[in-house]
């Protein structure tokens, strides 16, 4: 059988092996389109649930009565004694060190490249913006927590006060252990 070219198979009304017909490639993009909007569908709650437990993972409590850091190991901390003259609770503000707006950002790249056509790039630079802004205030919600202000009456006379995670309870009237680190930082305990 002698090789056809490709004008020969034109002008027989046929299309090259490998090669689609206007409405088969018609019926691909479709198709793609569909499995793009599933993946989305699918994956989409996914990927902001999967953020949230990353950003979760990084909240942290700068100052807790019952955590410690782990440069604070091995540390010599200077103790008083006191008793508690005042409580209020307080909300510790969240923080944003970029780790929400990277996650965020990916994530809209992602999702923006699986938009088809010329608008592709459009969708991807978009994408990155707004889930990059959407993962910073996030991670500033899921680090923003629940804090206790302890005034403090030491032995010596002075008075303090300190600001730290409400993973302890105090009220007016206990004896309580300050811990004074090196670096300044302080912890409340019973």
């Amino acid at each position: 059988m002698p090789p056809y070219t490709m004008a020969a198979l034109a002008s027989e009304g046929k299309q090259p092996s490998g090669h689609n017909t206007p409405m088969e490639k018609h019926s691909s993009r479709n198709i793609t389109t569909i499995m793009k909007t599933q993946l989305i569908r699918m994956c989409g709650p996914l990927l902001v649930l999967g953020a949230a437990l990353t950003l979760a993972g990084c909240a942290s409590s700068p100052t807790s009565a019952n955590s410690v850091r782990r440069g604070e190991t091995g540390q010599s901390h200077t103790v008083q004694r006191g008793e508690v003259i005042y409580v209020r609770e307080v909300t510790i503000e969240g923080e944003a060190r970029g780790a929400g707006a990277v996650a965020g950002g990916a994530m809209g790249f992602a999702l923006g490249g699986l938009a088809g056509g010329q608008g592709r790039g459009v969708a991807r630079t978009g994408g990155a913006v707004a889930g990059a802004v959407a993962g910073n205030a996030i991670e500033r919600r899921v680090t923003t927590q629940t804090g206790v202000e302890v005034t403090i009456e030491l032995e010596s006379g002075e008075v303090i006060v300190v600001i730290q995670a409400a993973d302890e309870v105090f009220n007016k009237g206990d004896s309580v252990r300050v811990l004074r680190r090196s670096d300044g930082g302080v912890r409340v305990m019973q």
